[in-house]
């Protein structure tokens, strides 16, 4: 139980904002990774129809069009 702790308190939250037209929010999910690159693999499986944006507090990561496929690094 001890190492479990551990591990927890190491993770960073970010999240993960689904974006509609005209850039609104319509959904988020929180997402609980190690650093940046592994949240970014998890934001990517999110990306289907629509963008996604992926923050850490207030910090920018990245973006991924939907329609390109294309991630940008914030």
């Amino acid at each position: 139980m001890r190492h479990s702790r551990c591990l927890e308190a190491k993770m960073t939250v970010y999240c993960a904002y689904i974006v509609g037209l005209h850039d609104r929010t319509i959904g988020v999910v929180q997402l609980d990774c190690i650093d940046d690159e592994s949240a970014i693999k998890s934001a990517r499986r999110l990306v289907d129809s629509q963008d996604v944006e992926l923050w850490q507090t207030d910090r920018p990561v990245a973006r991924f069009d939907a329609r390109s496929k294309q991630m940008c690094k914030k």
